[in-house]
């Protein structure tokens, strides 16, 4: 049996800096952090810095942009995986929590990424399948395959 090539992927998304208050980085406090993540034909989503950071609270900051980014290509590989099986998924919520650590240098670096999703299961669905397919879906999804911290995974399960 043949082996098929890897296949590759490009995403080009345009980050355009829009924090310039009249006199650019001329100092730390002088400048807004704001800044726009765009693609061609999708919504700008407004982007600044972690308040900690001297941004913008009511704009996505990098830091949370990972973690949905995580939740998001582990629940698409669950659901996916669960449509595979004949496992019928009503519902998923996941309210994921990622912790970083910062350095007395100022850098740091993601420690770990709990994913908490709340599944709702259709009546007679194989419990314990649903709860192995989460294993499966890490091992899939791209965005953990790329990241050098651990994912947790603690899924509730309802039947509804």
């Amino acid at each position: 049996m043949a082996v098929e090539p890897d296949r590759e992927h490009t995403y080009v998304v345009t980050v355009t800096w829009t924090g310039n208050r009249g006199a650019g980085t001329s100092g730390y406090r002088g400048y807004a952090r704001a800044h726009d993540l765009s693609a061609p034909g999708k919504p700008t989503i407004p982007g600044s810095s972690d308040p900690a950071f001297q941004g913008d609270r009511t704009r996505y900051n990098p830091e949370e942009l990972l973690v949905a980014s995580i939740s998001s290509c582990h629940m698409l590989w669950y659901l996916h995986l669960c449509s595979a099986e004949g496992i019928l998924v009503q519902s998923y919520e996941d309210i994921a929590e990622g912790v970083m650590t910062e350095r007395p240098d100022g850098g740091g670096a993601f420690v770990e990424v709990l994913l908490a999703p709340e599944i709702t299961l259709s009546p007679g669905a194989n419990l314990d399948r649903a709860r192995a397919l989460h294993a499966d879906a890490h091992r899939k999804c791209f965005i953990a395959n790329s990241v050098n911290f651990p994912i947790r995974h603690e899924p509730v399960f309802h039947v509804g």
